[in-house]
């Protein structure tokens, strides 16, 4: 239907050449259809394709579109009780992961690649929290029990077979091999897929390993009950001195900033939440967002997080990291590590996005004495390196420099053979040429697109849009019937200073209208900043199309019972 075709996305590129292509092959099936080859380590289309980062974008005045951002890497030691639960699990993650090896040695691909998800997701966990492994432990143990008594109930009291039945591979799993890519998958459907796996796939073909796992999993989370009883959390400890003693989290007036923290499991989840709550002193200071939670209370989360003073603290997984506006905040910290740097950014997108004016900071967490965080040490202190020599750019580019599937390898490497020096030696030199020599290649390729608006282009721009500006309906029009309307249904507003407004209260008959309607954001009971000024309604700087919709609850919801003037 159309000559020319424009594709945009802010989905950052993966590293993946043979997925780039497809892309590209649906553009110029000639010229990119089929496999890649061998020793093509990049694609050229300049002609289709352009391609940018934030920080080359400005506005009319030639000022930044995009605020500096800052990265930090704070790293603790592990307590004594916390590096012996980590050496006993990780090799017993160890173990477990070679025994699966064998078995897409011997024909058993597909339950390999989903024992060896289950077990790196377990190691994942571990680095989490205390909590987040003695569940997972817990959890997999009762879960392989069961399958014994299962196994014992099917014999119905006969001679057990020496050999166990082959397990049922989740249906989530029936097309994968082993270059399947997790990272495929939408956060809300990983995190139930690691929920259904990593408590019961293993490895064992015979009762008898079967059994022998059962109790090395006993002893371990033996081991985890005791660490998480004598409350040694190095890692929260860390967080709870970044959230009391850092300058950023606080006001030129003493009061607490917003702040996101990202996690990677929902046990840590809702262990942070808890936590959080006895340090801020109030429940409602902290909410939380997981892929657990249906759509539409996930979005009553985050306006509740954007719009609710009282609200200081959101606690999310990467469900909160995909396609989100959190810039209310410029603070965030990664209690976790993601495996896959695209997700750094990701994240780091939902505060760094236009309209944010505060500098962004983001603080990672790594644990100094563990072998995942030995090659994440490695990776941010060169990243840090090339982001004073290259910018701010260079988180924009990570993902493409260092693919998810590669970052994945290397830290599964570390933990299965990181007490190794060679191994460890030859991971950090990896890192180095990546982060070093590819990072640099690739910020040079974006530099190569020059074009730029001329300065007449610039001017008839910025008169059309005045033109537009001078078309639209006044503010004080809109303000002058949104005061009236509001207070007729009991509504209560305050003037914050000239121009600027709090709504300390909104009617029960607009909030039970909101859930009628059923569309547009949720409705709150109080808007902490609202202003008429410059945009029909802006709050908060959200777009302006969100308030210009039909369902908008701020402007048309009380409308039916508005004087008929003002409809």
């Amino acid at each position: 239907m159309a000559r020319h075709l424009l594709l945009m996305t802010a989905t950052p590129h993966t590293g993946i050449m043979e997925d780039f292509q497809l892309f590209l092959a649906l553009l110029d099936a000639d010229r990119f259809e089929g496999k890649p080859r061998e020793a093509a380590h990049t694609i050229s289309a300049p002609d289709l394709m352009r391609r940018l980062v934030k920080e080359k974008l400005l506005k009319f005045d030639g000022t930044p579109l995009f605020p500096e951002r800052r990265a930090y890497s704070p790293t603790y030691p592990l307590s004594d009780s916390e590096a012996l639960l980590y050496k006993q699990v990780t090799e017993y993650v160890q173990q477990e992961m070679n025994r699966a090896e064998r078995l897409k040695a011997e024909g058993e691909g597909r339950r390999g690649a989903v024992v060896g998800f289950a077990l790196t997701t377990l190691q994942r966990r571990l680095a989490s929290s205390p909590e987040a492994i003695y569940q997972s432990l817990a959890r997999r143990r009762k879960r392989l029990l069961n399958r014994v008594a299962e196994e014992r109930l099917r014999k119905r009291g006969g001679e057990l077979a020496a050999e166990l039945g082959t397990p049922t591979v989740p249906d989530e799993f029936r097309d994968i091999e082993d270059e399947f890519d997790i990272d495929d998958l939408p956060d809300a459907e990983l995190e139930e897929l690691e929920e259904k796996v990593v408590d019961e796939a293993s490895a064992a073909r015979t009762m008898a390993e079967l059994e022998t796992e059962i109790a090395s999993l006993a002893t371990l989370e033996e081991l985890a009950a005791q660490v998480r009883v004598s409350g040694a959390d190095r890692k929260w400890e860390e967080l709870a001195g970044i959230l009391q003693h850092t300058p950023e989290m606080f006001d030129s007036y003493g009061n607490r900033r917003k702040l996101i923290i990202f996690s990677e499991h929902r046990d840590t989840l809702n262990y942070l939440v808890e936590k959080l709550r006895t340090l801020l002193g109030r429940a409602e200071s902290v909410v939380a967002i997981h892929g657990g939670m249906p759509r539409d209370e996930r979005r009553k989360m985050q306006e509740a997080f954007t719009q609710d003073k009282n609200v200081l603290v959101l606690v999310a997984t990467d469900a909160a990291g995909e396609g989100i506006n959190l810039q209310r905040a410029h603070l965030m910290v990664n209690y976790d590590l993601p495996w896959n740097p695209d997700r750094i950014e990701q994240r780091f997108g939902r505060i760094h996005r236009i309209g944010q004016t505060e500098v962004c900071h983001l603080w990672n967490l790594v644990a100094e004495d563990t072998r995942e965080g030995l090659v994440f040490q490695r990776l941010f202190a060169k990243l840090e390196e090339q982001r004073k020599a290259l910018g701010d750019q260079v988180f924009d580019v990570l993902g493409e420099a260092l693919s998810g599937k590669a970052l994945r390898e290397l830290l599964i490497e570390a933990v299965r053979y990181g007490e190794q020096s060679n191994v460890r030696a030859r991971l950090h030199a990896v890192v180095d040429a990546t982060v070093g020599n590819t990072l640099r290649e690739v910020v040079h390729d974006r530099a190569l697109v020059h074009d730029v608006m001329t300065m007449a282009d610039v001017e008839r721009i910025r008169d059309e849009m005045e033109r537009a500006e001078a078309r639209k309906l006044q503010p004080h029009f809109i303000r002058a019937f949104f005061m009236e309307a509001f207070a007729l249904l009991g509504g209560a507003v305050r003037e914050r200073e000239p121009g600027r407004f709090e709504i300390t209260h909104v009617p029960a008959e607009l909030r039970r209208r909101d859930r009628q309607i059923g569309i547009g954001a949720p409705m709150l009971r109080r808007y902490q900043r609202v202003t008429f000024e410059k945009e029909l309604i802006a709050v908060e700087g959200r777009p302006l199309a969100e308030y210009v919709t039909p369902g908008h609850p701020l402007l048309c919801r009380f409308s039916h019972r508005a004087p008929q003037a003002h409809r």
